[in-house]
């Protein structure tokens, strides 16, 4: 069944037979089989077929959207069953917002990999929306992210570590002169910010709202480098993680403003897909990363 399945869906995602056939190594004849041999245990045609394309008609949409989830319920089963009888090896797709995952997360992979060799991890970098909801689809074993989440009906949360978030400016800029007033110079500059859907946009409108700041001119950048860069080139301020220009602030070309005496912080999570069976290569990278919570709220990596 698992192989008229799947050449169904190839069949579908191509719309050419010849196409899904050299896709799947196998010849054209049996592509065809395996669809009849489906349609006939349904009871139905899945497929319109002309001289020109083949297209899921109403009942083939049915069965392609189960079909992906049966194949997936049958990977993960094998996975879990191969780590039951084994020690953690195996795939593992780590998905993580940009600040963690461009800043952090790096760190803590090549340790993680020292750790268990047997485990090959691959990453997606992308906003937290975008992390929340391949997370949701099982698309990523795990993902981490900054913000709030509106949505938790399709992945368990768990906080990780605290996030220090700062207001810098290039090293010379002229808002430093103003040390006892500055608060009220703020909406008077302008601010590069990170695109609507991503953690560091949403602290970003949090520190504006916060402390009544409302900028005259806005420019947008979906990179955090460019934002960055940009900063220090002297084009205007920013409320970036203090994981993103530790070593710039360092180096001195950028500098915090300081606006209140308390910190500006956020926190981490951990999101994994709402499921009563996760592969052990992902659960012990779960109990990796919650070890490490106490060197990332320190800033020791």
């Amino acid at each position: 069944m698992d192989q008229q399945l799947l050449a169904f869906i190839t069949v579908a995602e191509e719309q050419n037979f010849t196409r899904a056939a050299d896709k799947l190594h196998i010849s054209q004849p049996a592509i065809s089989q395996h669809i009849q041999s489906l349609e006939q245990r349904l009871d139905i045609k899945l497929l319109d077929r002309t001289n020109k394309f083949i297209r899921l008609n109403k009942a083939g949409e049915i069965a392609y959207h189960h079909a992906k989830e049966i194949l997936n319920l049958y990977k993960q089963m094998n996975h879990l069953i191969h780590d039951m009888k084994n020690e953690a090896s195996g795939s593992l797709n780590i998905g993580a917002s940009f600040t963690f995952g461009e800043y952090v997360l790096p760190y803590l992979v090549a340790e993680f990999r020292d750790l268990y060799p047997k485990i090959h991890s691959t990453i997606q970098i992308a906003n937290t929306h975008k992390i929340v909801e391949h997370v949701s689809k099982g698309n990523l074993d795990i993902g981490i992210i900054e913000g709030r989440l509106i949505d938790h009906r399709f992945v368990e949360v768990e906080t990780f570590a605290e996030d220090t978030v700062v207001i810098v400016a290039a090293n010379d800029h002229p808002i430093h002169q103003y040390k006892n007033s500055v608060l009220d110079k703020l909406s008077k500059e302008t601010w590069i910010v990170r695109e609507n859907g991503s953690g560091t946009r949403e602290i970003t409108d949090f520190v504006f709202q916060t402390y009544s700041i409302s900028p005259s001119t806005l420019v947008e950048y979906g990179s955090t480098q460019v934002i960055k860069e940009s900063v220090a080139a002297g084009l205007g301020l920013t409320v970036l993680s203090k994981w993103v220009v530790r070593r710039e602030l360092e180096w001195k070309s950028l500098r915090e403003i300081h606006i209140s005496s308390s910190p500006i912080q956020r926190n981490f999570f951990i999101i994994t897909q709402k499921s009563d069976f996760h592969t052990k290569s992902t659960l012990v990278f779960k109990e990796f990363l919650l070890n490490q919570s106490e060197r990332l709220n320190e800033f020791r990596l």
